[in-house]
């Protein structure tokens, strides 16, 4: 079949006769799009070689998005911050000022240091250097001991083979040394020198990867080398290349009998003979390695390989000669396997050794297997040697108790490897697999594993780490237990550290000493504990803090009467329960009634009571438990504690017995979150709620400066909570999600929730009342239903106390932000967007008139404002335009502020304005929102202080958004010889809202015209023709004055919807000037705000469409023969949309259309709520008669919501519309990821739609599951269902396992008689293989029941059979069970 490209349909809209477009929906139009090449490189380095960037609109949306790419790309310490041309004379702002082809310097901050660009492109390839590049690397002696020290780190050299990704027949075999493994990146420069292209990335031969020295170190022996593409599946069999591979450490030879040396006399050769089980799929394809244990020593690991790659094969004995020193008296052996290769599974009948030297035999009957898909999985075993007949000494299994910790993002999916030692040697490495729960290593729980080695007698330590591999790697052991059930003894290992590179020490390896007195283990965890829990919690006791303490057993809190009594039944309103910390000493407080300032809480005589501050028993010291609950002891009398009963009265005073009372108190300390305070909310002892860059929320953060928030109050009880690190950015709850992208709106209004019984608080959405600040077990933050689980709390800490507010509001700014910003007038509250706008650097400044004491600078300016016959009492701001920049807001304001801009009174002020190059105009403009908002503009004058030049700006104009002429802004442009450089312009700007429901907003909308000579500034669109603007389908006309812009090439569109009933859906923006017969048409189509990369943005940016001069639009272009229109309708429901790639097929009586792809979600295309329209041609394949659509499950929100299908022949205006309101998503459906819908023929009924139940039967050999996808294709009489992946099985929770049936359904238009299947895999996963039985295929069809077998028994495996993944079977003639009538077409 044919693949038949799609174009898209631009320039065709049907309309009716008064010209509306019927679908009100958003119809995509692709236009092309100009690439620009560039390099960037860095400042002051040219050893750095520069990174070649494509830069189109569709890859990089702003500037920004530009520079957060080329952090990633080039190294500096804060990241790209600014771009220059190379000689850092001129800094780039915008995308549109980079050149194609050009070059650019990229710095971290303003200054740039200048770079050689020939010298750094003329820099040599790595594999073409005279010299290593590892060479270039320096380290102190300091640190190459520590790393050569470090577990898991390289300690003898080894022997690695590496892969080139996609290409198997490319390999090289590299030895880590210690000279080229210095680093990950050093060793990634000499792969680059070895395999001769940049090397980047690193995966195991299954795909995962291998992202530090430490993976590689541990990995199999394998790895694939990758530039910047992502992983390519491959035949990558280490067992066919990597036979004369060993582990570290390993200088012994093994030879097979064909092949043996002659046999020297020395001490230590030995005859090793292996004999393998007959059992069917008894041999291995594995790497085998044997370990003998002596009295003196153990012999390193040995592999055990041939010549001619035979070896152990089923019911085979192998015979190998392998010599090392005299290890002593053998005790025992382990023998184990790589697990590599296409069949690792292998059972081992028994071993003979003989001694050469002494020549004693020794026979160890083993028949066992040695696989992860028999008996207990294990690939590794160890045997005793018999002394007259009987074991040296016994075989064990240990219970491994391995506790993952309570941090937060602290479980691992990684690989998890462990090594015993005893008195009698090790186990060797061993994985951790088949755990008794469910699942391994995860947060706060204890994993249970069998090990079975030889007795080990006394354990001493542990080694035990992971593979560094799969997402999440990290790992937080708390501690191993190890349990000998010979001698019931138990052995515990503690741990309590971060096994993850980015945490720590970056380590992923640890060396644990046992701790064999439980007791002992118990005290120093116990002692641990409070030393993390008293670091969390002792900024509640310091000098100055406000204290209460609650009793969980009476639910009250502790109080203090005047008469001197104390008791703990208090409201959390009593005055009497509130305590001052007068005195801190570490942990040693006097805590002083709030309210009675000549008593202290004491304890006189194990008697809690009130007594004058300053004596010795009113000194309380502190105990902090793991729980967060303090006991407050006395000082003077260690081991009397403040004790209550549950009825609230003292010990002293109280008859109940011990087991009654209650010594722990939860504290709270008041004021925490008072406007302006800064503080820290941990989700652990050590763990804080923390602002990605992203923008995401993580409870994984440190408790340092990045994890600090902002208190705004915004009445009692609720606050917003903002980013110290990353000003203007709040914690918000929104669509679903929980992030810290919020801009203050009420998405960031939280009511904070007190939890009494541990002092942590709940965060509730104002906005969505019941939803709280929740934890994901990775640590994500996430929008939750509240429960007592632990994942909605948070700990308080307070970083800086804040202030009372009298007013009960905090969204002003302190009082130090006040006089920062007391000039700043109202119209100022889109500073994003005035900055996009203006094309800011920074803002000028301004320097009150000081007479003739002001010094004289080369960038200052004397500003004179003339106001006419109204004055005004708003905050006017001024902007001035140069050729090469632009400099402002300036805030025109003096001290005394009523005094300025009176009735026909000129006022003088003094700026600086520096690199704007030529001054061409100036705008002013002013909030609007005084006593006297309306002012009168009578003349500016600018005047250059150094050379006394002078500009004058002759205004005339009326501020006032009362009257009907009326603005708030004014542009001015410069006067010469009478006449204005450049004219004002009147742009008449047409609005139009779109047809879809809810399209209308009473939301303010912004609009900034920008052409070749610059911008409009952001104007606020309050006067239209229209008695109520922005109404659904209606064309508003406003009228923006400005300088002349001359060619328009974009506009800005701001539309600031506070709640989403309030967004707003624009079609387009058209703008024309009255003096030219041209309009400027910028098409939107779309809602704003709008969400991109899960942020939501009120603005977006329209590029020039076209130029349309007196003639209308087009309204049908010529279409060849075989033209259809297909219009995509994407559902309104939330999250509607795709990021997936959509492709459709078009099934006629002649042929298939094969594949179209329609395009990707990534592209701004299968939006919720929108149309979008494609124009492909369908030439010469006969009548349709049915259509299939889908998409490749791709991007981060793959999931689709598709409402309708429309295909129109354009030439007959044919017309077929199907609807389809269903989701085509993974978790929808059964998974199935296409949808088939039959279309009506010429005097013909549509086939009917018809659920195929497909039985697939795995079959019963070794190795015959599979893990990878699975997809089906049914062909029968009437075309076939296309290619569907078995995805859920309607029996099973595990698919395609040994000996399992499962049962798929797929959704299809009726095939008619079934003829074949087309079965196949996609290679993916462990255990790829797989051995297929047979298909059943059952439907109900038109004509009656149908049954089809399709024998199959044959692998589906590129190592075994003939290699083939994919099978086309045929139905049995004989079978069709259950058919009651023949289906005919």
């Amino acid at each position: 079949m044919s693949e038949t490209s799609s174009t898209s349909f631009s320039m065709f809209h049907r309309t009716s006769s008064e010209g509306q477009v019927p679908s009100p929906r958003h119809l995509s139009i692709m236009q092309p799009v100009v690439a620009k090449k560039i390099s960037f490189y860095k400042s002051g380095d040219p050893q750095f070689g520069g990174v070649r960037v494509v830069v189109n609109p569709r890859s990089f949306k702003t500037f920004d998005a530009l520079l957060d790419n080329l952090s990633r790309k080039v190294p500096l310490p804060f990241g790209v911050r600014n771009i220059s041309t190379p000689r850092g004379r001129h800094s780039i702002t915008r995308l549109e000022e980079l050149e194609d082809g050009q070059s650019y310097l990229c710095s971290h901050r303003r200054k740039v240091q200048p770079v050689d660009l020939d010298k750094a492109r003329r820099r040599p390839q790595p594999w073409h250097s005279s010299r290593a590049i590892s060479a270039h690397l320096h380290h102190s002696p300091a640190t190459t001991a520590a790393a050569a020290a470090a577990p898991g780190m390289l300690r003898a050299p080894r022997r690695l083979l590496v892969f080139r990704n996609g290409d198997p027949k490319t390999r090289r075999v590299v030895i880590m040394n210690r000279r080229v493994a210095q680093s990950f990146q050093a060793f990634l420069q000499h792969l680059t020198e070895v395999m001769r292209f940049p090397v980047t990335k690193l995966y195991a031969t299954d795909g995962r990867k291998v992202p530090s020295l430490q993976a590689v170190i541990l990995s199999s022996g394998a790895v694939v080398a990758a530039g910047r593409e992502p992983f390519k599946a491959g035949n990558y069999d280490i067992h066919k290349y990597l036979l004369s591979a060993r582990l570290p450490g390993i200088s012994h030879h093994v030879y097979t009998k064909g092949s043996a040396r002659s046999e020297s006399r020395k001490s230590g050769n030995w005859k090793v003979s292996i004999i393998t089980g007959d059992f069917p799929n008894s041999g291995t394809s594995s790497q085998v390695y044997i370990i003998l244990y002596g009295q003196h020593r153990s012999s390193a690991p040995i592999y055990l390989y041939g010549t001619d790659g035979s070896q152990f094969q089923n019911g085979h004995e192998d015979i190998f000669t392998i010599m090392m020193g005299d290890i002593g008296t053998l005790f025992k052996i382990r023998i184990g396997h790589t697990n590599s290769g296409p069949s690792p599974s292998w059972h081992c009948k028994e071993i003979q050794l003989w001694n050469m030297n002494s020549g004693k035999k020794f026979y160890i009957p083993v028949q066992r297997w040695l696989a992860r898909d028999q008996e207990d999985g294990e690939i590794c075993r160890e045997f005793p040697v018999l002394n007259k007949g009987q074991p040296m000494l016994p075989v064990t299994v240990y219970e491994v108790h391995v506790a993952t910790g309570e941090r937060w993002n602290a479980g691992t999916v990684a690989s998890v490897y462990i090594s015993i030692y005893g008195e009698k040697g090790d186990s060797g490495s061993r994985q951790l697999i088949r755990s008794k729960s469910s699942f391994s290593f995860l947060r706060g729980q204890t994993a249970t594993f069998s090990l079975e080695a030889v007795h080990l007698g006394n354990l001493y330590k542990i080694v035990i780490g992971h593979d560094g591999l799969g997402p999440g790697n990290g790992w937080f052991l708390d501690d191993v237990i190890i349990k000998d059930p010979i001698t019931n003894h138990e052995y515990t290992f503690f741990c309590h550290r971060w096994l993850d590179q980015g945490e720590d020490d970056g380590r992923i390896a640890r060396e644990l000493y046992a701790t064999d007195n439980s007791i002992i283990f118990a005290r120093q965890k116990l002692e641990l504990n409070r030393k993390e829990t008293w670091a969390a919690e002792r900024w509640k006791f310091m000098k100055g803090n406000t204290l209460q303490f609650y009793n969980r057993l009476t639910g009250g809190f502790v109080r203090l009467h005047p008469d001197g009594t104390v008791d703990a039944v208090g409201e959390k309103t009593d005055k009497y329960g509130l305590f001052d910390v007068i005195f801190n000493k570490g942990n040693l407080c006097i805590f002083q009634s709030h309210e009675m300032r000549h008593l202290s809480l004491a304890v006189d005589n194990n008697n809690v009571t009130g007594m004058a501050s300053g004596g010795a028993c009113t000194e309380l010291r502190v105990l902090y438990q793991p729980n967060r609950c303090a006991l407050l002891e006395s000082a003077l009398v260690p081991g009397h504690i403040v004790t209550f009963d549950h009825h609230g009265k003292t010990a002293a005073e109280s008859s109940v017995g011990y087991a009654d009372l209650s010594k722990e108190f939860v504290v709270f300390v008041k004021g925490v979150f008072l406007d302006s305070a800064v503080v820290l909310l941990a989700t652990s002892l050590c763990q804080a709620l923390c602002l990605q860059p992203d923008g995401s929320c993580t409870g994984v953060g440190s408790q340092s400066e990045k994890s600090y928030w902002k208190v705004h109050k915004i009445s009692s009880g609720i606050c917003m909570f903002e980013s110290v690190k990353n000003t203007r950015m709040y914690l918000r709850i929104r669509d679903g999600r929980c992030d810290g992208t919020g801009t203050g709106d009420t998405d960031c209004h939280f009511k904070i929730k007190k939890n009494l019984e541990n002092a942590s608080i709940s965060l509730e959405s104002m906005k969505i009342p019941g939803l709280f600040v929740g934890l994901q077990p990775d640590g994500q933050a996430k929008p939750v239903i509240y429960t007592k689980n632990g994942n909605v709390f948070f700990y308080p800490q307070v970083i800086k106390f804040g202030r009372e507010n009298p007013m009960g509001m905090s969204a002003t700014p302190s009082q130090e932000e006040e006089k920062i910003h007391e000039s700043k007038n109202q119209q100022e509250t889109l500073p994003e967007s005035e900055a996009k706008c203006s094309l800011l650097s920074s803002a000028a400044k301004i320097r009150p008139f000081q007479g003739s004491k002001t010094l004289l600078l080369e960038d200052e300016w004397k500003v004179l404002v003339l106001t006419g016959n109204t004055g005004t009492q708003a905050n006017v701001t001024l902007r001035v335009y140069g050729d090469e920049g632009v400099r402002g807001p300036i805030s025109l304001s003096k001290d005394s502020p009523e005094q300025l801009f009176l009735p026909r009174q000129e006022d003088e002020f003094r700026v600086e304005i520096r690199s704007i190059g030529k001054i061409c105009k100036i705008r002013l403009g002013h909030a609007g929102t005084s006593e006297q908002p309306e002012w009168s503009l009578q003349r500016v004058t600018m005047q250059h202080r150094k050379s006394k030049k002078t500009l004058d700006f002759t205004a005339n104009a009326w501020f006032s958004q009362m009257q009907a002429e009326g603005d708030v802004v004014c542009e001015l442009p410069i006067v010469q010889e009478g006449q204005s450089i450049f004219p004002l312009v009147r742009y008449h700007v047409d609005v139009h809202t779109g047809q879809l429901k809810r399209a209308e907003t009473e939301s303010e909308v912004s609009l900034c015209l920008c052409g070749e000579r610059g911008d409009s500034g952001l104007r606020l669109l309050d006067k239209s023709n229209m008695p109520v603007k922005f109404q659904r389908g209606q064309i508003d006309t406003f009228q923006v004055e400005a300088v002349s812009l001359g060619k328009l090439q974009k506009v800005l569109l701001r539309c600031e919807a506070s709640e989403e009933s309030q967004y707003w859906y624009c079609e387009k923006v058209v703008v024309r000037e009255p003096a030219t017969a041209s309009e400027s048409v910028f098409t939107c189509e779309r809602w704003l705000p709008f969400m991109s990369q899960g942020i939501i943005h009120s603005e977006i940016e329209l590029y020039l469409q076209e130029m349309q001069i007196n003639h209308q639009p087009k309204i049908q272009e010529e279409a060849n023969e075989g033209d259809w229109k297909v219009t995509i309708v994407t559902g309104d429901l939330e999250n509607a949309g795709t990021t997936a790639t959509v492709s459709l097929y078009v099934y006629g009586e002649t042929t298939c259309s094969g594949p179209i792809i329609l395009g990707s979600g990534k592209y701004q295309l299968f939006n919720p709520n929108s149309a979008d329209i494609f124009k492909i041609n369908l030439k010469d394949i006969g009548e349709i008669y049915k259509v299939r659509i889908g998409h490749d499950n791709s991007g981060n929100d793959p999931a689709w919501y598709l409402e309708e299908i429309r295909l129109e022949n354009i030439d007959t205006c044919e017309l077929f519309c199907l609807a389809i309101d269903s989701w085509i998503a993974e978790n929808e459906n059964g998974g199935d990821l296409w949808k088939e819908m039959p279309i009506a023929r010429t005097n013909k009924a549509p086939l009917p739609v018809v659920i195929y139940e497909i039985y697939t039967y795995t079959g019963r050999k070794p190795g015959a599951e599979t893990e990878s996808n699975v997809l089906i294709n049914l062909i029968g009489i009437r075309g076939d269902s296309g290619n569907r992946r078995l995805h859920q099985s309607q029996n099973n929770k595990v698919k395609f396992r040994r000996g399992q049936v499962d049962i798929f359904s797929i959704e299809a238009v009726s095939l008619g008689k079934l003829k074949k299947v087309m079965i196949s895999h996609d290679g993916t996963g462990p255990g790829n293989g797989w051995f297929l039985e047979s298909i059943v295929v059952k439907s109900e069809e038109e004509n009656g029941n149908q049954e089809v077998l399709f024998p199959c028994n044959r692998w589906l495996d590129e190592y075994q059979d003939d290699g083939r993944t994919e099978r086309e079977l045929f139905a049995e003639s004989s079978y069709h069970a259950g058919e009651t009538e023949s289906v005919a077409s």
